[in-house]
């Protein structure tokens, strides 16, 4: 869709309207003007809906990648439209949470419907109790566990690519596709 020329669309503000009552009946003025209203009409109709194309949960659907631009959302054109609206109203949300635990689950969530279980080899410990033992050293790997609730298959492809853009810098990462939630054993 293009705003630069919409058939049929009437201007709200007809130039010809506001010209001095000499041009009123004049015929050339008001074919002229009228053609001038043909261009304006949408120049002023996207000006009179302007907040609209500032929200995700209306503007105009070949809008969505400039406005993800705003917000830094790294959205698929090849996702459903309303995923793409979804994720660009939560952008912020995300961004707040990116490289941590809570935001990739999240943005798995959002972006594929998928539960994860996320390990990401430990390395930081608490104890009230004194001569507590060490962790082990960090493995410096980034386990990814993801399985549709639903059963319905998961994008490996595609996970590993949401997952490489959240995942820490220093870290690696890997993910494996479980047909189900994990036990409480690991396995």
């Amino acid at each position: 869709m293009t705003r630069a020329a919409v058939p049929g669309l009437p201007s709200r503000y007809p130039i010809g309207g506001l010209l001095p009552a000499l041009y009123a009946d004049d015929d050339l003025a008001q074919r002229f003007t009228a053609g001038l209203d043909t261009v304006l009409a949408p120049v002023l109709s996207t000006l009179d809906n302007l907040p609209a194309y500032f929200d995700p949960s209306l503007t105009p659907a070949d809008f969505l990648s400039w406005l993800s631009s705003w917000v830094a959302a790294d959205i698929d054109p090849a996702w459903p439209q309303e995923l793409r609206r979804a994720l660009i109203a939560r952008a912020v949300e995300l961004h707040r949470w990116r490289g941590t635990r809570r935001g990739l689950l999240e943005h798995l969530r959002l972006c594929f419907g998928v539960e994860a279980d996320i390990r990401d080899g430990g390395g930081a410990a608490w104890s009230n109790a004194p001569g507590t033992a060490l962790p082990p050293a960090p493995t410096g790997e980034l386990l990814v566990r993801v399985w549709a609730p639903d059963g319905r298959p998961v994008d490996a492809n595609r996970v590993r690519d949401v997952v490489a853009a959240s995942c820490p810098v220093h870290l690696t990462h890997r993910v494996e596709i479980l047909p189900g939630p994990p036990d409480e054993t690991g396995g």
